[in-house]
């Protein structure tokens, strides 16, 4: 492969890169400087993947911190029924319905923050809305991906790709939540063979 050609993606990633008719078509490293800190790429680098997890992410990753709130809820709203507490049906309702709101927005500032970046050099995680995490591995020093789905994940043709560099025994880095996991994985897999 000649240096500083890129990857042919499948018919079905061409398809969701191309703008739709009377849109500009948008600069990979300019989207990249609005989604990831300043100078993290390098000159010359070419990103293969920008990625940010499926916007389920906001609601699938709290699901059972709300789902607990949903009970307690419940719980409550029994309690004032028998007259065990006086706190009133309403309040109860606007409480749950504020903690839960709270909860989701700290998610949504989560999934904004976080950013899956795969170039022809590295393979980078950006995590974080208070403090930042970088997480980079050159393509040379990947031992071994996985490709994960959890039964969440299933329902929502979702999935997690998992990154081990050489030199570990676990596994360092994920990208959750990928949606196309499985064309995804095979783009990583290709890269990492034909740029290490």
């Amino acid at each position: 492969m000649k240096q500083g050609q890129t990857i042919e993606p499948s018919r079905a990633a061409r398809a969701e890169a191309e703008p739709a008719p009377g849109e500009a078509a948008e600069d990979p490293r300019a989207r990249a400087a609005s989604m990831l800190p300043a100078d993290l790429l390098q000159p010359g680098e070419i990103i293969v993947l920008l990625l940010k997890p499926s916007a389920w992410f906001i609601l699938l990753v709290p699901l059972r911190f709300l789902a607990v709130v949903a009970l307690f809820t419940m719980a409550t709203l029994w309690l004032d029924n028998v007259g065990a507490t006086h706190i009133g049906r309403h309040d109860i309702l606007s409480l749950a319905v504020l903690v839960c709101a709270i909860r989701l927005f700290w998610q949504f500032l989560e999934w904004m923050g976080r950013t899956y970046v795969l170039t022809d050099r590295r393979v980078i995680r950006v995590v974080g809305v208070a403090r930042i995490r970088i997480f980079e591995a050159s393509l040379n020093k990947i031992q071994h991906t996985n490709l994960t789905f959890s039964l969440r994940e299933r329902f929502f043709g979702l999935g997690t790709i998992s990154f081990a560099t050489a030199g570990t025994g676990f596994t360092e880095a994920y990208w959750v939540m990928i949606p196309k996991p499985v064309e995804t994985h095979q783009v990583v897999i290709t890269t990492i063979e034909r740029y290490r």
